[in-house]
């Protein structure tokens, strides 16, 4: 048997490749790849790092598990193979007590511990603002999205918004991403994103965040969350929602808070104020009861 000190000698350049490896990494590969990073910059949102940590924890513990199962799968072909010159079957054993507790108690503690870690970092993302700098309603719809910055009035009369329109891909397939409805968001912000749905479920999903929220009929979602890097990036449905369900595209632009400022007011400029959110609404009837939700429809 080798001493402790050989073995230490032994791990020390081990731990040096291991370092180095690391230290070549970029920052997408250090994050499993996902997207939402940038070489020498911050995340895209305070949440995105949370996630990615949850990711490559997760493949991380799941490859330890498969290499030193496929270790000893590996090992028992080899030790139990049949010799040369053996014949019949080999020793049965109806059971191994000391294994079943092992190969029992094992994944329970993995099942219980990645449960407990997604549930910790789920609460934490899915905590809302008491108090956002920012609230926004974004509106989904067959097959585009309406974005609605909310005001301070009571009845919400000093909101400013845009309606957007699907994608449109030309004879090429090949879409302009200028005409996709666009989001804009303050960086360095709270944000709270009220999710809400015209006609059936949708999924309102900004790619590089690494998250995605449902939009139920009948019941809305919210989401909070601080942009923390100026850019663009893609947003979508993330929910088959109908025969169009792939142009439902959108566009998010972070910026910072003076173009912010100047966004909204080009848009009270525009004229476009008020609240919109039950504006077009296809859910005519309250759920379970058919009774209207408009009641001049009635009349």
């Amino acid at each position: 048997m080798p001493s402790r000190r050989r073995l230490r000698w032994a791990a020390l350049p081990m731990g040096v490749v291991a370092a180095l490896v690391l230290a070549g990494c970029s920052a997408t590969e250090l994050n499993g790849f996902l997207p939402g990073f940038v070489e020498g910059g911050p995340a895209a949102t305070n949440q995105t790092e949370r996630v990615s940590g949850l990711w490559v924890t997760s493949w991380v513990v799941l490859l330890a598990v498969g290499l030193i199962t496929w270790g000893l799968m590996g090992w028992a072909l080899v030790a139990y193979r049949r010799r040369r010159g053996q014949t019949g079957l080999p020793v049965q054993l109806r059971y191994n007590m000391p294994i079943e507790i092992l190969y029992t108690v094992i994944p329970l503690i993995l099942v219980l511990g990645l449960f407990f870690f997604t549930a910790k970092d789920q609460t934490a993302i899915e905590t809302k603002w008491d108090d956002p700098d920012v609230e926004i309603t974004a509106i989904a719809k067959q097959w585009a999205w309406d974005f609605q910055y909310d005001g301070t009035e009571e009845d919400n009369s000093d909101a400013v918004w845009t309606m957007g329109v699907q994608a449109d891909p030309d004879e090429a397939g090949d879409i302009d991403r200028s005409k996709l409805p666009t989001l804009v968001l303050p960086v360095d912000q709270k944000v709270t994103i009220d999710l809400q749905s015209r006609d059936v479920i949708h999924s309102f999903w900004i790619i590089d965040f690494l998250y995605k929220k449902d939009m139920y009929i009948g019941k809305d979602n919210s989401w909070s969350f601080i942009p923390t890097r100026v850019g663009e990036y893609d947003g979508k449905c993330a929910e088959l929602c109908g025969e169009y369900h792939s142009m439902m595209l959108f566009n998010v632009k972070v910026v910072e808070q003076a173009e912010y400022d100047a966004y909204l007011d080009s848009l009270r400029e525009q004229g476009n104020t008020g609240d919109i959110s039950d504006a077009y609404d296809r859910l005519s009837n309250l759920p379970g009861n058919g009774a209207s939700t408009h009641p001049e429809e009635e009349e």
